[in-house]
């Protein structure tokens, strides 16, 4: 059985939420509702699949949650956009964020293509 905690790309999408969390305590209370929500659950959806693929027995089964913790990456990386563009965040946070989901979406695909 794989321990989650061994990965890198799990310290480092663990990492990512606890930012994302911080973040988004400094949006507005409208998008309490909405777009906070949403970026939450993206960003806990990376480490959360991941840790729960490595649970599984097989290769496949695993690379299949790493699927799913890419794609809410990517979900992840349109709502960093949205709220730079909203002009929720600056240029600094929106680039220091940006690195770090396109840091987690690139070990997740190169761990997907090795268990394939």
């Amino acid at each position: 059985m794989r321990n989650f905690r061994n990965y890198e790309v799990w310290k480092l999408s663990h990492e990512l939420t606890k930012q994302i969390y911080k973040v988004t305590l400094t949006l507005p209370e409208s998008e309490k509702y909405q777009i906070v929500g949403q970026m939450q659950r993206a960003a806990y959806s990376i480490p959360s699949n991941f840790s729960e693929g490595c649970g599984r027995a097989s290769d496949r089964d695993f690379n299949r949650f790493i699927q799913i913790a890419l794609g809410s990456a990517h979900e992840l990386e349109y709502f960093i956009i949205l709220i730079k563009d909203l002009e929720f965040i600056d240029n600094t946070l929106y680039n220091e964020l940006n690195k770090d989901v396109n840091t987690v979406k690139m070990k997740l695909y190169a761990l997907s293509k090795k268990l394939k």
